[in-house]
């Protein structure tokens, strides 16, 4: 199964369920913050941070002359085929058969060439550490892991359905799991693409005619819907259809050359200059 989610912006009520989830679930400290504001913008805390991989941005937009908020969960992206993933040099992040980029801190030595890499600027660094690594939404993929049934619920054995509906539930990210307004559906990724066209055919003057997710930066396992242009809400959105790792590939294959390169180029200075020195020294003894 390629899990994915469905962000639908005009079911959220900016209640933060998903947030607080999140917090709960990755065991994530509280954070002293500020209340943040913007162009067009309020939210708290202000960005995604290494205590925070969950974050539910605030837009106030005029649409036919009305004031209206527009609510947003904002996290990682999960690409289809992640430029993080592709700039880690040591494996430290990878894509699961699921879809989830995961991210191994044995792995990793700090160079921080994931954060430079992602178009969504979503992976953040433990600056306040003095052994710091790299913090971002794992897609609960330790839920997914947890997929061994129970066989009873409080002493009672559990038939087929109820088991169903329980492995449902518990292996479904903690955040789509809370949302009170199924603003957040998770599933598979052709059937929420379905569905997520099925709602803008149905109500055209409701939704921006537009996936986003679905084809940026080569597909993301986040889509969102939108009633507002997506630039309103803060997304990137000249990112292109072309996944971003083709940019960066042949630039990474040839790392393995130019180092051979450099290191004769070096070894033949050296060897160069070790030679001429020891004629110098041999002309001196002569002299």
């Amino acid at each position: 199964m390629s899990r994915s989610v469905l962000v639908d912006t005009t079911r959220c009520i900016g209640c933060r369920a998903c947030q607080v989830a999140c917090k709960q679930e990755n065991e994530l400290p509280a954070e002293k913050t500020e209340f943040f504001a913007k162009e067009g913008g309020y939210q708290n805390p202000g960005a995604l941070s290494a205590n925070t991989f969950s974050l539910v941005t605030f837009f106030e937009t005029m649409k036919e002359g009305h004031l209206k908020w527009v609510f947003a969960k904002r996290q990682c992206m999960h690409c289809l085929e992640p430029s993080c993933v592709s700039a880690c040099i040591v494996g430290a992040l990878k894509k699961t058969e699921s879809g989830a980029v995961v991210y191994d801190e044995s792995r990793c030595i700090g160079c921080r060439y994931c954060m430079v890499a992602c178009p969504f600027e979503v992976p953040t660094f433990e600056w306040s550490k003095l052994v710091p690594f790299i913090r971002k939404c794992t897609f609960c993929s330790s839920r997914e892991a947890n997929t061994a049934p129970p066989t009873e619920l409080n002493g009672a054995p559990l038939d087929e359905a109820a088991t169903a509906r329980h492995m449902a539930t518990q292996t479904q990210p903690a955040c789509s799991k809370v949302c009170p307004t199924g603003a957040i559906r998770f599933g598979e990724r052709s059937d929420l693409l379905a569905e997520a066209r099925k709602r803008i055919n149905g109500a055209p003057d409701k939704y921006q005619d537009h996936i986003y997710g679905e084809k940026e930066a080569g597909g993301t396992s986040w889509l969102y819907l939108s009633a507002v242009p997506f630039e309103t809400l803060d997304f990137p959105t000249n990112l292109g259809n072309r996944p971003y790792p083709s940019y960066t590939r042949s630039a990474m294959d040839a790392v393995p050359a130019v180092v051979l390169g450099a290191g004769a180029l070096l070894g033949g200075a050296f060897w160069f200059s070790k030679r001429r020195a020891a004629v110098e020294d041999a002309e001196r003894k002569e002299g």
